[in-house]
């Protein structure tokens, strides 16, 4: 039997390419859970909003967040609601206006 392939998100995906222009920051979480790892990289580093981060848990697995001014949010989350954060407003594609060109 065939198996049914996953409808994709066209939103999640149009937030996916989005968040590919934000900066993003590659980090391990050592001994500590990913998100510890990350808020500690923050406030080391002095990361401004928005940016992404990707922290590798172990060989396997990565996690990853966005660094926004109302604090850190999980990635896919935010690329099913890209459209609620701000600072992601900058990195949208224009949207066309539907005005009718005027023949003169």
């Amino acid at each position: 039997m065939a198996r049914k392939r996953k409808r994709k998100s066209r939103r999640r995906q149009e937030g996916r390419k989005i968040l590919e222009l934000v900066p993003q920051y590659n980090i391990e979480s050592g001994e500590d859970k990913p998100v510890t790892a990350a808020r500690k990289y923050i406030h080391e580093i002095g990361i401004q909003a928005p940016a992404l981060l990707i922290v590798k848990r172990n060989e396997h697995t990565t996690d990853r967040y966005f660094w926004a001014e109302k604090g850190l949010f999980g990635a896919q989350y935010v690329e099913e609601n890209h459209f609620l954060f701000p600072s992601l407003r900058e990195f949208q594609p224009p949207v066309p206006s539907k005005t009718p060109a005027v023949a003169g």
